[in-house]
């Protein structure tokens, strides 16, 4: 019996390297050896995975040795100085940072839709999509085989999660403070005045509140969430002129990113084809019975590890258009899952090596 691949998973302690740990608990064990790494203030640490206490270690260069997988859930700056170390020292890096998601040469990976390009690595290194994109792509993908697709119009609903545990922290401070008044919302200014200056990592408060801003500001107003949304699905799809308008929005939801999409394609759609094209793909749970009160929504999708995809209906309009409504947990495929499925994928691959 060949001998089975070693893993280390950085940033073993932060919200999707929690998760990450939990995976490896409950999916199929294709690992030998698994390793803990993240920063000093964590080391020495004991974290649960696979039902065994196992120690946090320190990020060193040695930490890598021996080591064939690293899953990264660290921030762009980390990433794009350790990556290439882990590589350096025989490892292949699965990274779920923004760090090196366009280069030519470092595939973008999801599963479900291109897992042929986990071999296609010159720097030894396979990126993860981002959280909003993640959830939205595994639904267009299989509509884009059926019918072609030409264009993307989206509007995402991201759950403060994505800002991470202060994100959370910040909207649980704001809503204990402003609960029991029933005055505030409206009139101009009191939930300003209630929330005070706990704004945490948003630039307005969350509670009560939605927010048309996620990411950092880039050139012509658009912002980094939304230009990520833009050239990942294009990376993804292997569609580098996709037409891709998004605007991205925070909303008072603790965990799932949802994304409003109005997609066109080559050739005339039809709504009941499509929910069968998404009730047979991989990755997706149907949830379409407006008359049943039922609909995708994240406090349903929490905690789970489908795109979850309903309200399909042929636009009024254009006889190619779709419209439709996904959402999903974005610490689940939207980070720490669809990162485990890549290390996965490459677990087959050395298994059959040996």
């Amino acid at each position: 019996m060949p001998t089975l691949p070693t893993l280390a998973v950085v940033g073993a302690t932060g919200a999707v390297g929690t998760v990450m740990c939990d995976l490896l608990s409950s999916r199929k064990n294709v690992w030998g050896e698994i390793r803990l790494i993240a920063s000093a203030r964590s080391v020495g640490q004991k974290r649960m995975c696979r039902g065994e206490e196992l120690p946090v270690q320190a990020l060193t260069a040695e930490a890598f040795d021996g080591v064939d997988v690293v899953m990264f859930d660290v921030p762009d700056e980390l990433s794009a100085q350790w990556a290439p170390i882990a590589v350096s020292r025989g490892a292949v890096a699965v990274d779920n940072s923004a760090a090196f998601r366009m280069d030519r040469d470092v595939p973008l990976v999801v599963p479900e839709i291109n897992p042929e390009q986990v071999r296609n690595r010159p720097k030894g290194i396979i990126a993860n999509a981002n959280c909003s994109t993640l959830s939205m792509i595994v639904a267009v993908a299989p509509l884009h085989r059926e019918y072609g697709l030409r264009e993307l119009v989206l509007a995402s609903y991201q759950a403060v999660s994505g800002a991470g545990q202060v994100g959370v922290d910040t909207l649980h401070d704001q809503l204990s403070k402003i609960a029991g008044d029933r005055v505030l919302g409206s009139r101009p200014g009191n939930v300003r005045q209630a929330v005070g200056d706990d704004l945490g990592p948003f630039p307005a408060p969350m509670a009560l509140n939605v927010v048309p801003w996620a990411g950092s500001l880039r050139d012509g107003g658009w912002s980094s969430e939304e230009l990520k949304l833009r050239n990942e699905s294009r990376k993804i799809l292997g569609l580098p002129d996709l037409k891709v308008s998004a605007t991205c929005v925070r909303v008072p939801v603790v965990t799932g990113h949802s994304v409003a999409v109005h997609a066109v394609f080559g050739t005339e759609v039809d709504a009941e084809g499509a929910r069968e094209a998404l009730r047979n793909a991989p990755g997706v749970i149907l949830v379409d019975d407006p008359a049943a009160g039922e609909f995708p929504m994240p406090i349903d999708a929490v905690g789970t590890d489908p795109s979850w995809v309903g309200r399909i209906r042929r636009s009024i309009d254009d006889p190619r258009a779709l419209d439709l409504f996904v959402t999903g947990d974005n610490l689940r495929k939207g980070a720490a899952l669809n990162t485990a499925q890549i290390a996965e994928l490459l677990a087959a691959e050395f298994i059959a090596a040996r």
